[in-house]
C-alpha cells in the first residue's frame, strides 16, 4: 500500500495532463497510477464511471439506429467529454450535436470536424467563434434558424465576412420551445432564405419532440416533417446533398426513428438522430423512458441487455447524529437533483469488506444542500462514520457538468482512464 500515490498524486497529474484543452491523460498512464476506488485512492466524493457499460450503451445505440438504416449525432452537451466524443464518432456516429458555439470551439479542438449544433446562433460573439471555425474547408457546421429574424441576424454577419453558414429550419409547436409554429413562419423563414441565397443556405429540417408527451402529438409532428422536407427537396430549396432531416432526444428516439425512417422525398436523405444521454443511461428518468421504448419497440425489444447505468456518484458517510438518520458528504454541488434524489445503490465499509454490498430498499435521500444529503435509514441499520457509498443518479447531462475528471473504472474498481469534461 506504501507505494500506491495519495491524493497529492493524483493533484499533479491533473495539474499536468488534464488542464483546459491539454492532451487528456493516457489510459496506460492512468493505469499506472493503480488508483482503486475501494481502496479509498480516490478522493471523494467522486463520480465514476464503468467500463464494461460504457462500452455495451455506446455499441447498443449504434446497433439500433443502423438497424433502421439512419445516423447517429449524439447530443455533447450531456458529456461535455471529448474523450467520449472520440468513441462516439470511431463507434461509428455521423457528427456530434451540440448547443452552443463554446461547445462547438471546445469539441473542434479535440478534433470533432462536424457538428450539428441544435440550437439558434445568436449574437456577434458567438457567430464570431463559428466563423472562425468555418475558415477550415475540413469542418463542417449546422444551426437552426425558426423565423425571417434569425436568418437576417445570419445573412448579415456571415455575408460581411464573405461566408456561406448552413442552417436547418427548425419546426416547432404551439407552447413548445423554439422552431416555426405554422405556415405563415414557414413562409417567412423561406422567404427570408431567398433574399440571404449564398450566405445563408438551406441544409435540412430539424425539430425536437421532447416538448411533447404524448405519442399521438409527437408523431403528429414528426409526420409534418417528413411532409415539409418532401416539399421543399422537390422545390429545389436545399442546397446540401443529401439533405438533412433530424430529430430525437432520448426519450423518443424510437418513435423518430419509426417514423422518418419511412420518409421518401425523391432525393438522398440523412436521417440523423441525436439521443445523447444513452451513453451513460441512468437510473431515473432515462430508465423510465427507456423500459417504455422497449416495450413498444420491436428492435429495441429483440436487443439483448438493453442501455445499463453507467455513472455513479460515490461518496462518505460522515455522520450518523440521530437514529434512522445519516449524513453523507454529497450535495447539489455533486450530483443532480432536478429529476429526482440520488438512489443508494451500493454499501462498502473500507477495512471490512471484500465488495460493495448493494444497498438496502429503504434507504432514501429525502432532502440534499449544497454539501450534504440526510439519507433515512432505519434506527437499527448498521451504518457506520467512514463507510462509502454508491449513489444511481437520474438525469446525468446536470450531473456531469459538475465535474471536470471522471475516472472510469473496470469491474474490479481500478481506475483504467480519466475522462475529462469542458463545460
Amino acid at each position: 500500500m506504501n507505494d500506491i500515490p495519495h491524493q497529492s498524486g493524483m493533484i499533479d497529474i491533473v495539474d499536468k495532463g488534464l488542464g483546459p484543452l491539454e492532451e487528456p491523460l493516457r489510459p496506460d498512464d492512468t493505469a499506472g497510477l493503480r488508483w482503486q476506488l475501494l481502496r479509498e485512492d480516490l478522493s471523494l466524493p467522486a463520480a465514476v464511471l464503468y467500463e464494461r457499460r460504457l462500452a455495451n450503451n455506446l455499441d447498443w445505440m449504434q446497433r439500433f439506429v443502423s438497424e433502421y438504416g439512419l445516423k447517429l449525432a449524439p447530443h455533447g452537451k450531456t458529456t461535455m467529454a471529448p474523450k467520449l466524443f472520440a468513441r462516439q464518432l470511431a463507434g461509428g456516429a455521423w457528427g456530434i450535436t451540440l448547443a452552443t458555439a463554446p461547445q462547438t470551439r471546445a469539441a473542434y479542438q479535440h478534433g470533432v470536424r462536424r457538428v450539428l449544433m441544435a440550437n439558434q446562433l445568436v449574437g456577434k460573439q458567438n457567430m464570431t467563434l463559428i466563423a472562425e471555425l468555418l475558415e477550415d474547408p475540413a469542418f463542417e457546421f449546422f444551426c437552426l434558424v425558426d423565423s425571417a429574424a434569425s436568418v437576417d441576424h445570419l445573412g448579415r454577419f456571415f455575408r460581411a465576412r464573405g461566408q456561406t453558414i448552413h442552417v436547418l429550419l427548425e419546426l416547432g409547436v404551439t407552447g413548445g420551445r423554439t422552431g416555426v409554429r405554422d405556415d405563415a413562419g414557414l413562409r417567412a423563414v423561406l422567404d427570408a432564405l431567398v433574399q440571404w441565397h449564398g450566405t445563408v443556405a438551406l441544409a435540412g429540417v430539424e425539430l425536437y419532440e421532447g416538448v411533447l408527451t404524448e405519442e399521438d402529438e409527437i408523431r403528429a409532428l414528426l409526420r409534418r416533417a417528413v411532409a415539409i422536407t418532401q416539399e421543399l427537396a422537390q422545390a429545389g430549396r436545399f442546397e446540401r446533398q443529401p439533405a438533412i432531416l433530424s430529430g430525437a432526444g432520448s426519450a423518443w428516439y424510437d418513435v423518430v426513428a419509426e417514423e422518418f425512417s419511412k420518409a421518401n422525398i425523391g432525393a438522398p436523405l440523412d436521417i440523423v438522430l441525436r439521443p445523447g444521454c444513452y451513453l451513460t443511461h441512468d437510473a431515473g428518468i432515462y430508465q423510465a423512458a427507456q423500459t417504455q421504448i422497449q416495450s413498444r419497440n420491436p428492435i429495441a425489444h429483440k436487443m439483448r441487455a438493453g442501455l445499463l447505468p453507467a455513472l455513479q456518484v460515490w461518496a462518505y458517510v460522515q455522520s450518523v447524529p440521530e437514529p434512522g438518520q445519516a449524513i453523507v458528504a454529497l450535495g447539489k454541488r455533486d450530483t443532480a437533483s432536478d429529476a429526482g434524489m440520488p438512489r443508494p445503490a451500493s454499501h462498502f465499509r473500507p477495512g471490512i469488506q471484500s465488495k460493495p454490498s448493494p444497498a438496502p430498499a429503504h434507504w432514501e435521500v429525502i432532502r440534499m444542500m449544497d454539501q450534504h444529503a440526510f439519507l433515512r435509514i432505519a434506527p437499527n441499520d448498521d451504518l457506520q462514520v467512514g463507510d462509502m457509498l454508491a449513489f444511481d443518479i437520474s438525469h446525468p447531462c446536470l450531473t456531469f457538468d459538475k465535474w471536470r475528471q471522471i475516472p472510469v473504472l473496470d469491474d474490479a474498481y481500478q481506475v483504467i482512464d480519466v475522462v475529462q469534461t469542458f463545460f
